[in-house]
């Protein structure tokens, strides 16, 4: 039975939960986690399995190496897999750090949020709900697909920062998600490194960077 972690409810993990739920596979296990209570009790008539508690929170205990899910899907407003990196590797060693504004003139459509983190698409348009992020066309436009985010993001040398990503994959028509593998390459990767990187997650045409430092 696969096993599925959605990280967050609201619009996005909703979204998620209401396709695995109409895929009708019994052969799937979904946990949707959200601090909302009562939001929750509305979400259990999709057949899922919820937990009340912090996303990042939960993701950090329950993961480990030997207990872990196929896939989690990020549905928190926060960057889940950097915030789980700097539990991991501890606050005090991975720090948020501000990433240079030059940086944000090699990345497309860039929009500042918080904590020392970007935003960036390849979109400068609301993207289609259901978009199945086709190999080699946008869905909206019909125009051939740009360098995918995921690989112009690790591409990016810029200064002494070092990129690490992690690639969101399709699970379905506007869900995403990512491998606990990945999350775990991930913070090995940032934990034999010392110094100024980003950390982002993307996937083929959208993104978010966080400016990081290691001690």
């Amino acid at each position: 039975m696969k096993k599925i972690w959605i990280i967050g409810g609201g619009r996005f993990g909703l979204r998620a939960a209401e396709w695995f739920s109409w895929q009708q596979n019994s052969l799937v296990d979904v946990t949707l986690v959200d601090l909302d209570s009562l939001y929750l009790k509305k979400i259990q008539s999709l057949g899922c399995n919820v937990h009340v508690g912090d996303g990042v929170d939960f993701l950090f205990k329950e993961m480990t190496l030997s207990r872990r899910p196929d896939w989690v899907v990020p549905a928190v407003p926060v960057h889940l897999a950097w915030e789980w990196c700097r539990l991991i590797l501890g606050k005090n060693r991975l720090l948020s750090w501000p990433l240079p504004d030059e940086i944000a003139t090699h990345l497309p459509n860039p929009m500042q949020g918080t904590d020392n983190q970007i935003y960036v698409s390849h979109a400068d348009f609301l993207c289609p709900p259901n978009c199945s992020e086709p190999n080699d066309r946008c869905t909206k436009t019909g125009k051939p697909r740009k360098k995918d985010m995921f690989r112009l993001i690790a591409d990016l040398y810029f200064q002494d920062i070092f990129p690490f990503v992690i690639q969101s994959r399709q699970l379905g028509p506007g869900v995403g998600g990512y491998a606990p593998s990945d999350l775990f390459d991930l913070a090995e990767g940032i934990a034999r490194h010392h110094g100024k990187c980003l950390v982002a997650t993307a996937c083929r045409c959208h993104g978010v960077v966080a400016g990081g430092f290691v001690k």
